[in-house]
């Protein structure tokens, strides 16, 4: 339900990725780029006319409202209001269907827009249909400072850059690791598996001698990134630009799916989403071990679980028994600005500050923050809270970022909306993953034809 509030609204801080359903048409300030636009095209795309000290306005998913109240706190004198919407979770493709609203208006485009996703780089630099210009504006075309855009993670900016232009500003790491509870593996005997092998045979050692404990879900569109991803699967791939290719019959994919579908049937993994209403009440003091993205830290285990300081630890990304650590990347979210916003200034204020500032990369945020500096600040507060047992769970982070598969590719269209339609419901109905390998691998590559792809 979308929710509309002034800039001295009280915001209820949401530790969690999931965000609330967005529904209905936003109703937003903006101005046509036909009536209003100047010359100058300084920045790298025709400007609209400025208004200085006009109120910009932010969509954001539920777990970005800190950033605004943080935001407002530190520019009491920016006039900001905020939506809060979905933020494409899940693939919803939200974000691009209410700028396509936008841009058949001529008017109503929002300033800043942050995204879960990380390919709507894709869309919003392309030209609309009516061959205005797209909804986002270069970033490193002057408006930014290559300094500034300098102090990101090494590679963190290259799905939002296309042609050598960067159109949005990373957010936030989601490179995978795997995330332990030392106190439960101490208790049972059990050590920490390395590899996806290991995995699979804890799993068997648990539902045998520990039944109701638990090493992961499998009830969420993003454990595509996880799983696939992380088990080097060549299931989502677009080896050049307009190009798909997925291969559900390879060896790493086979492999990997026949320990999900046996720690599915050992109860070990569960058909429960993360963020559903009772997992924490169901496996709050249950969940052994899980591979998962560095924002699990915030969003899982600090925030829905509660799991208390002193008992997790993390270990480095499970790889396949003789090859390398291969980390999955699951989100890590990204901020746009408007090409179309009259106030640039202030836009440019805000994705500084969302991006980089302590008062909400480091102290209000849930993941890891891209921005190198903030970043290692997150992970001393980590240090400094003692919540980790291992003290070099900051070492295996930051290797984890540079481990991610390059093999998992972006594309216009995301890898959760097949899952969510094919997988999820189909092991819902007790149907096996590996029986609906191909018919997810079909509705992957229709997607990739109704988007113009080429499947190969």
């Amino acid at each position: 339900m979308s929710q509309q509030s002034s800039s001295r609204a009280n915001l209820k801080r949401l530790m969690s990725v999931a965000a609330i359903t967005a529904a209905g048409l936003l109703v937003l300030s903006g101005c046509s780029p036909s009536s209003s636009t100047s010359s100058d095209s300084k920045y790298g795309f025709t400007e609209a006319k400025q208004v200085k000290n006009s109120e910009i306005t932010v969509w954001v998913d539920a777990s970005r409202e800190p950033a605004v109240t943080a935001f407002e706190k530190a520019y009491p004198n920016i006039k900001i209001k905020y939506e809060t919407y979905d933020g494409s979770a899940g693939g919803s493709g939200s974000f691009q269907s209410k700028i396509q609203l936008d841009d058949q208006a001529g008017q109503g485009w929002p300033d800043v827009v942050f995204s879960t996703q990380q390919n709507d780089a894709i869309w919003a630099s392309k030209k609309t249909a009516n061959g205005d210009q797209g909804f986002a504006a270069p970033l490193n075309k002057g408006l930014f400072d290559q300094k500034f855009l300098d102090g990101f993670a090494k590679g963190s900016l290259d799905y939002a850059t296309i042609g050598g232009t960067t159109y949005a500003l990373r957010n936030d790491l989601a490179q995978t690791v795997f995330f332990y509870n030392k106190t439960l593996l101490d208790k049972f005997g059990y050590s920490v598996p390395t590899t996806w092998e290991e995995y699979g045979a804890l799993g068997d050692k648990l539902a045998a001698e520990h039944p109701g404990y638990i090493l992961g879900s499998m009830g969420d569109s993003f454990m595509t990134y996880i799983y696939y991803g992380g088990s080097k699967s060549p299931v989502f791939q677009s080896p050049k630009p307009s190009v798909f290719h997925s291969d559900t019959s390879d060896k790493n994919p086979q492999n990997v799916t026949k320990i999900i579908d046996k720690m599915l049937a050992n109860g070990t993994l569960v058909k429960d989403s993360f963020f559903s209403a009772d997992f924490a009440a169901k496996y709050a003091n249950k969940l052994v071990g899980v591979p998962g993205p560095v924002w699990y830290t915030g969003a899982i285990f600090q925030g829905g679980l509660k799991t208390p300081a002193g008992q997790m630890g993390v270990a480095p990304a499970l790889k396949w028994e003789g090859g390398d650590v291969a980390a999955g990347n699951v989100g890590g979210g990204e901020w746009y600005a408007s090409s179309h916003s009259q106030n640039l200034d202030a836009v440019k204020k805000f994705l500084t500050f969302v991006t980089s500032a302590d008062e909400f990369q480091v102290d209000a945020s849930s993941g890891y923050p891209a921005y190198t500096s903030a970043a290692s600040k997150w992970l001393d507060k980590q240090a400094k809270d003692n919540y980790f047992v291992n003290s070099d769970f900051k070492q295996i982070m930051t290797d984890a970022a540079t481990q991610v598969w390059t093999g998992w590719n972006v594309t216009s269209w995301s890898p959760e909306t097949a899952w969510a339609k094919v997988v999820i419901p189909g092991i819902s109905a007790g149907k096996t993953v590996e029986s609906l390998l191909p018919a997810w691998e079909t509705e992957l590559k229709n997607e990739a034809t109704v988007n113009g792809y080429t499947v190969k």
